[in-house]
């Protein structure tokens, strides 16, 4: 199993670092998360202008700092001047991986720009065996797993995950290629995690990892269902979920 994967279940996944908890993908909500004893962050990655990359969700500074020009279009010094309003910056992922190099950060690449350089500084790094990645454009996993290799652990797209669903595989890929799904609840309002669903991914040893959770009552019904991994804005909660069902991993902090 891969080792990003290789820990007691379920998984509790601070999504961008708990967003609802503080401002999302910044260094203050990752230390939040890991202040709650978080092992795995999820977050999101896009290219500077002169290559460097960076932790943020939008293509655009706009909604996070009130900047309204693109993340390709500035520089990392002079991305690094701008403020959220709670006056957090827009980390480099090598800060990330560098602050708590034992923790596991799952990736979505944002943008086709940002794959080769993510992969060399994953390398760079040596920080492949704690990364986890998944995108909606399934393109740019293919190009992150044909520079990273067999040791990249990711999730497929869309495509591969309606094949899990339908019970049959519709992709090219050896069985197992990957060993995980990354899933919402619902696509265009039709569930996507439901028994069945489980059945057929846990039949072929693949952990079925859902996102964005962020309800008690959701939390409690999708554990009880027997899935694997929790992503979550409100990773206080979902602590509290899990401590009350004896559930929460006993080698957090």
């Amino acid at each position: 199993m891969h080792p990003f994967l290789d820990h007691p279940r379920p998984l509790a996944i601070a999504h961008r670092g708990g967003s609802l908890e503080g401002e999302e993908n910044t260094m203050p909500a990752f230390a939040h998360a890991i202040a709650l004893g978080y092992t795995h962050l999820e977050t999101d990655v896009h290219l500077t202008r002169d290559g460097v990359v960076v932790v943020h969700h939008d293509p655009t500074l706009a909604r996070m700092t009130g900047d309204p020009r693109a993340i390709a279009d500035v520089t990392w010094d002079e991305l690094r001047a701008v403020r959220t309003p709670g006056g957090a910056s827009v980390p480099r992922l090598c800060d990330l991986l560098e602050s708590w190099p034992d923790r596991f950060v799952n990736l979505e690449s944002k943008s086709d720009a940002v794959v080769a350089p993510l992969a060399e500084l994953i390398t760079r790094m040596k920080a492949l065996h704690r990364i986890g990645t998944g995108s909606f454009d399934p393109d740019r996993t293919a190009r992150l797993r044909a520079l990273l290799g067999d040791g990249l652990c990711w999730s497929p797209a869309h495509r591969g995950v309606l094949g899990l669903w339908l019970r049959g595989w519709h992709l090219p890929l050896r069985t197992g290629s990957f060993q995980m799904v990354q899933v919402p609840l619902f696509f265009r309002g039709i569930p996507v995690v439901t028994p069945r669903f489980l059945r057929a991914a846990h039949q072929r040893g693949i952990q079925v990892q859902v996102w964005t959770v962020d309800d008690a009552a959701t939390m409690h019904r999708l554990l009880d269902m027997g899935v694997d991994a929790l992503m979550s804005d409100r990773p206080t909660l979902l602590k509290e979920v899990l401590m009350a069902r004896g559930q929460w991993r006993t080698d957090h902090a």
